[in-house]
This record gives C-alpha cells, sequence and structure tokens, in this order.
C-alpha cells in the first residue's frame, strides 16, 4: 500500500493517534483468540519500531481493559508518532498489517474509527481528548484539530 502525500516531520510537534474498534465477542471467546494471541507481539513491534513515542496501556501492557465509552464493547488504541510516515510504516508496512487485514473478523465497522492530530513533543493526550478528536472528525470532517491519513495536515505552522 503506498502512502499518501503526508506533511513532513517537525520536531516540535508529534503525531497523537486514536482508534476505536467494536469487539464482535468477547475477549476470551474463540472469535477473538487470534486476536488477543497477537496482541502482545503488535505492541512490542509498535514499542521499538522507529517514531514509536508512547501508547495507551493499563499495568497488563495493553489497552484492552480501557473502556472510555458507554458500550462496553468498543475498545480504544492510543498512541504518539514522531511523525505521520513513521506511523504510516508502522500501521501498513510492518507486521501490523496482517492484523489490520483481519479486522473485521473481530471488530464491527465503525466510522471513523481512526482521528490523529498534532500534539506539542512531550505531551502525551488523554482518553477524553482523543475522544473529542474522534467527534470533531465525524462531525466536522478532516481538519488541523482531527484528520487522516487520506487527508492529513501539516502540524501547526511556526510563530
Amino acid at each position: 500500500m503506498q502512502p499518501p502525500s503526508l506533511p513532513p516531520a517537525d520536531p516540535r510537534y508529534h503525531v497523537a493517534q486514536v482508534n476505536v474498534a467494536r469487539v464482535l465477542a468477547p475477549l476470551d471467546s474463540p472469535r477473538l483468540r487470534d486476536f488477543m494471541d497477537g496482541l502482545a507481539p503488535v505492541n512490542a513491534l509498535a514499542d521499538r519500531s522507529p517514531g514509536f513515542v508512547w501508547r495507551l496501556q493499563t499495568e497488563s501492557g495493553d489497552a484492552t481493559a480501557i473502556r472510555p465509552y458507554e458500550d462496553d464493547l468498543v475498545m480504544v488504541n492510543l498512541s504518539v508518532w514522531r511523525s505521520l510516515g513513521e506511523l504510516w510504516d508502522f500501521v501498513y508496512v510492518s507486521r501490523h498489517l496482517d492484523y489490520m487485514r483481519r479486522r473485521r473478523e473481530w471488530f464491527e465497522r465503525l466510522d471513523p474509527y481512526l482521528a490523529l492530530w498534532w500534539v506539542p513533543a512531550g505531551t502525551l493526550p488523554g482518553v477524553e481528548d482523543a475522544k473529542q478528536r474522534l467527534d470533531c472528525l465525524r462531525r466536522d470532517g478532516p481538519g488541523p484539530r482531527a484528520f487522516t491519513f487520506r487527508a492529513a495536515w501539516a502540524p501547526p505552522a511556526r510563530g
């Protein structure tokens, strides 16, 4: 998969990403076994990928126990990367893609399921901010507050 035209990195900013998924079965069900078995290896891959800065996790090492919506079947993934290009490479070039290709086996289709936004380097976003970014993207479409890979926005201009 070829990346869309992505804005260049700016060392003053990192890109935050949130994606949400609504599971089709309980996490301990046979239907989600392959997903759950792959979670630790994919998280380890993210942790050592170029450009990785941070990811939301509990003491168990993942974020599957974090349920920020009233619907307990909706899970959240939140991370920060140095650049859109490095995040793209993790999502669509690494072994992570093998799991992305199977997501319909495990999750309902949500739209949007992914939002990206810029944060000052060294800043870690919270789950409530991430939810607001998804809502913004759903309501207003891509813009400087929330965007997608296909409709990426550059980091804020130098002041």
